[in-house]
């Protein structure tokens, strides 16, 4: 399997530490930049509210294989949390798009660090990718505790 960047993308986040924990609730904006060669791929692109944006956590530890969530404190399995540390640092998040300029987007809702490597962009359907009912059981162990 060979995975090729088709970008790259620019947040004012340079740690972990400055990075939200999700990229939903972010009110930073910040840039997509599509390499030359994909350009072609962003055709209509700006019809699109939403994007989901998929990215590879370069700086992530790939030998964990479980993590304790900062909003819950236990110990999981990383399958079962969205934590970076993983063993293919893949990442996503539906960000809302701003603007379009070029290979360029501006969006709000990511939770990259400056420089990530983007992997893909696909738009984000309501009626498609919503599923209400959806739950993480381990957390709604934890809101029930609270």
């Amino acid at each position: 399997m060979v995975l090729k960047p088709i970008g790259v993308i620019h947040t004012p986040f340079t740690s972990r530490g400055e990075a939200p924990h999700q990229g939903r609730v972010s009110k930073e904006i910040c840039e997509i930049e599509i390499f030359p060669e994909f350009e072609d791929g962003l055709m209509d692109i700006d019809k699109c509210t939403h994007l989901i944006v998929l990215y590879w956590l370069d700086r992530a530890d790939r030998t964990k294989l479980r993590a304790v969530p900062p909003h819950d404190g236990r110990v999981h399995g990383v399958f079962a949390t969205r934590s970076p540390d993983r063993p293919n640092p893949v990442a996503f998040s539906v960000a809302e798009l701003l603007s379009v300029e070029g290979r360029k987007l501006r969006v709000r809702g990511l939770d990259a660090l400056n420089g990530t490597p983007l992997i893909d962009i696909k738009p984000y359907s309501a009626g498609i990718d919503c599923v209400p009912d959806a739950k993480i059981g381990w957390w709604e162990e934890k809101e029930i505790e609270k």
